[in-house]
């Protein structure tokens, strides 16, 4: 219940504001391929970062877990599961490095103003519709 709650308030937190960044910038008549082209991307990203991270945590704990993790940090409790905890903190440290490369990719490359705004599409409207 806790990681559908993360899940779901990142997603909320993430997703409008990301859809109106890479939407705003363009004209009315290509928001229909940019948002296909958005979603699609966003889809696709999540799918590969889902199997990488997956994937880290299968071989981890196929592989017993990992030593260096041990001497760093005590497990307390059950020690049957040793390798899976670790493999989790593992994989949840990769999921964290994708965090930082995604907002250092997002600052780097959002324009930081809108090329088509609200104002501009009223005005041009208005003056639309006074020539008619």
């Amino acid at each position: 219940m806790v990681a559908y709650t993360l899940f779901g308030v990142g997603l909320a937190f993430y997703a409008t504001p990301s859809t109106d960044a890479a939407l705003s910038n363009l004209p009315e008549s290509q928001s229909g391929s940019g948002a296909g082209i958005y979603k699609m991307a966003s889809s696709l990203g999540a799918a590969i970062g889902a199997a990488i991270s997956l994937t880290i945590f299968t071989s981890i704990t196929d592989a017993g877990g990992v030593e260096w993790l041990r001497d760093l940090v005590p497990f307390q409790g059950e020690q049957t599961n040793i390798a899976v905890r670790e493999a989790a903190m593992v994989a949840c440290g990769v999921n964290l490095i994708f965090l930082v490369v995604a907002i250092v990719s997002i600052v780097a490359t959002v324009p930081k103003g809108r090329k088509y705004n609200d104002e501009d599409d009223f005005s041009e409207m208005s003056s639309k519709a006074k020539k008619s």
